[in-house]
């Protein structure tokens, strides 16, 4: 019984990390930060790509 506990309290925990850390992520909109961020790049790199411009 206090290893079931144990895991529970593990998981409880493990949960609450992962809200708070997913919640900071939304709340300063970290996500769009780092793709402004990238966005150069994948830029540079998608505009090297051959494409065919036939309609």
């Amino acid at each position: 019984m206090t290893t079931f506990l144990l895991v529970l309290k593990i998981i409880a925990i493990v949960l609450v990390v992962f809200f708070v850390l997913t919640f900071t992520v939304y709340f300063f909109n970290l996500d769009m930060k780092l793709t402004a961020a990238i966005e150069p790049w994948l830029l540079k790199h998608y505009d090297k790509i051959d494409r065919d411009q036939h309609l």
